[in-house]
Parts: C-alpha cells; structure tokens; sequence
C-alpha cells in the first residue's frame, strides 16, 4: 500500500496516515493479521516524526482496525474490524450532520448527496480507485 501524504493539507498528517490505512483496510489491500511497517520504518520511510506515526497507530489501535503486539509488531486486525455498534452510528452522526449542513448551504440536493455517497461506496465495493 502507498501511503500519499499533503504536507500543504489543513488536516493534519496524522489524521491522514490513519485515513489511508483505513481505506486500505476497506479496499482490502491490507488483509486481517497483515503487519504494517515498525512506528520507525514508517516514520523514516514517508520522511515525518515518528511520533506523528505512533499517533496515528494509537488511534487505529484504539478504534480496533490494528493491534500492537509486542513480538509480531504492528498488524492489521487479525479478528477484522469490529462492526458497528450505536456507539459507532452515534459517532457517525456526529460526523455527517456538518457535512450535511454545509450541503445544505450550498444548494446540494439530498439526491446529489446520496448519489456522492453512493459512488463512494461502490469504489470500496468494487476494489477500485
């Protein structure tokens, strides 16, 4: 998987490198129990601080999309990630109702939005780019 970073984004880098490993997760380029590169090797590899990257393997880790283990490393949860609970939906909420609201501000029809997220989802379906 190669991971693309935007050092000129406003979202900060950690939260990119988690999104990515994501949808590699979701596209199924990364498999249950594949193991990921060492908070270093990462770090080294993309050129940031290896604390950006540790950052980032926390939050997966605590949102159950990797484990750390000691002797194995950093892998991909063997067990899969964990489907969502109302904790999740209540997060997810939370997250689309600004998305929805700043549509709504600028005339994006409720079909046009569902359509967007539509094709997203057929990308993850589908394997594709």
């Amino acid at each position: 998987m190669l991971i693309n970073l935007d050092f000129e984004s406003n979202e900060p880098i950690y939260q990119q490198l988690v999104h990515q490993i994501i949808d590699g997760i979701a596209r199924k380029e990364l498999t249950p129990g594949e193991g990921l590169p060492s908070v270093r090797s990462l770090a080294a590899d993309i050129g940031i601080n290896l604390h950006t990257v540790n950052k980032a393997y926390q939050q997966l880790k605590q949102d159950g999309f990797i484990q750390i283990h000691r002797q194995k490393g950093v892998v991909v949860n063997p067990d899969g990630v964990p489907k969502a609970d109302e904790t999740y939906r209540d997060h997810l909420k939370k997250n689309l109702r600004p998305l929805i609201a700043e549509s709504v501000c600028r005339d994006i029809s409720e079909e046009e939005f569902l359509k967007l997220c539509s094709n997203i989802f057929e990308t993850y379906k589908g394997g594709s780019t």
